[in-house]
């Protein structure tokens, strides 16, 4: 006796004689399978809008009204149905051409009456053996991407602390030069809300050395960007949202998709308020000794 508790068996014929033989049989050698019946094909169909968990349908070809291949022929247009095993049982139609017939509406087996009982019931525990491997393998393609969700999960949360909690400004802008990303820093630096910087043009917060139209560099600036992919750091100033100008070092890189184009521009700033540069440094050292000398 096989342990067949779990799956779920659709019986179809007109005869009542025959569904009560083959409950008979298979509750006897597959134990705890559940046996649905069946007395025609419109039955049987309507039986699997209601059951939604049948593992197996064992369906009569010779049938009035709606015969097995029609039945068949049926429940395979359906999504939810078109994937459960058919096994057709005749006694009339014994033909190869009509065993043809059965497995091109679907059919997986096709076994003539009167029933081998230990054949029927071979095929039903090998099929019920396929269906336990098919959700074995679901069950653990299912963990794996559930695993494969959380790893990148995990690494989605670790980039963007990364990215919040940065001491940098960081902005992200699309090909054109429109902000589409900010981190807090930024938005600390310029004195914006994110929501507000979302969409403002980079030359409207951003200024190069010399540059007093800041917005005319986007024209270099993204020639170079897709001749080298990136430039080194530069000294620039921010324009913040009263209108102060931050000092800055930035870089910025060009992301490129598959067929080269630019399609985003991550843009790095430092803010160098409170830094003294070196050649004013140096220039100030010489000015003071300058004037020690003279006093002396």
């Amino acid at each position: 006796m096989t342990d067949a508790s779990g799956y779920k068996i659709l019986i179809v014929d007109d005869h009542a004689h025959n569904l009560y033989t083959l409950r008979t049989l298979i509750e006897k050698h597959l134990h705890s399978a559940s046996v649905l019946e069946a007395s025609s094909g419109r039955e049987a169909i309507d039986i699997t809008l209601e059951h939604r968990d049948i593992d197996l349908i064992i369906l009569d070809v010779q049938m009035p009204e709606m015969d097995g291949f029609q039945t068949a022929s049926l429940l395979k247009l359906r999504k939810r149905t078109r994937d459960i095993p058919i096994i057709f049982l005749t006694a009339a139609f014994k033909s190869e051409e009509f065993q043809q017939r059965g497995f091109a509406v679907g059919a997986v087996d096709y076994l003539l009456k009167p029933i081998d009982d230990n054949l029927l019931i071979n095929k039903i525990s090998t099929y019920f053996r396929l269906i336990a491997k098919e959700r074995a393998l679901n069950v653990a393609l299912e963990e794996k991407v559930a695993e494969r969700t959380r790893e990148l999960e995990q690494a989605r949360q670790y980039l963007e602390n990364i990215v919040r909690y940065m001491g940098e400004a960081l902005l992200v802008l699309d090909a054109e030069g429109l902000i589409k990303q900010a981190n807090p820093a930024a938005c600390a630096m310029l004195d914006y809300p994110e929501q507000d910087l979302i969409g403002l043009s980079i030359g409207d917060v951003f200024e190069e050395e010399g540059d007093e139209e800041a917005g005319a560099f986007m024209g270099t600036w993204l020639e170079a960007l897709i001749r080298t992919g990136a430039l080194a750091k530069i000294e620039a100033r921010f324009i913040a949202k009263d209108g102060s100008r931050v000092p800055i070092l930035f870089s910025r890189t060009a992301v490129k998709d598959e067929a080269g184009t630019i399609s985003e521009i991550i843009c790095i700033a430092k803010d160098m308020s409170g830094y003294v540069r070196v050649d004013d440094e140096a220039a100030y050292r010489a000015r003071d000794a300058g004037s020690r000398e003279t006093v002396s």
